[in-house]
């Protein structure tokens, strides 16, 4: 409280801590402030994604078992509930097409190296049994 003008606002003050300086730590704020001086942080969460692209690329390219087309699906459920303000239930949709991405995805590649292998494996056996 101010004695002179018992009505005016506050005015807070830079206190130093005490002693000399101490450790400071990425992401620390640095400064004389007291301790429990007011820092505003403002979190914004980021818009759920709903990874169409790569639903997209998993339709076209790489579509076993029909998982591109369903995470094609989820995709675009995903971005119709972003755009009606259903961040939780665009967070679910996007997750599952994440989900069944990945699973084409793995499938794709797995598949992809098996026949490398095998086709190698025959080219050797039939030079082998050419020229041998």
């Amino acid at each position: 409280m101010n004695p002179v003008y018992p009505n005016a606002p506050l005015q807070g003050e830079a206190v130093p801590l005490q002693g000399g300086p101490y450790p400071t730590y990425p992401g620390q704020f640095h400064g004389p402030t007291a301790a429990g001086g007011q820092h505003n942080f403002v979190l914004q969460s980021e818009p759920p994604r709903d990874h169409i692209i790569w639903s997209i690329f998993c339709f076209f390219y790489s579509n076993p078992f029909c998982l591109g087309l369903a995470a094609l699906v989820f995709s675009i459920k995903s971005r119709d509930r972003k755009m009606v303000g259903d961040l939780e239930g665009a967070r679910h949709y996007g997750s599952t097409a994440r989900c069944l991405n990945i699973a084409a995805t793995i499938i794709v590649c797995i598949t992809a190296l098996i026949v490398i292998i095998v086709v190698a494996f025959i080219s050797i056996q039939c030079y082998k049994i050419k020229y041998f």
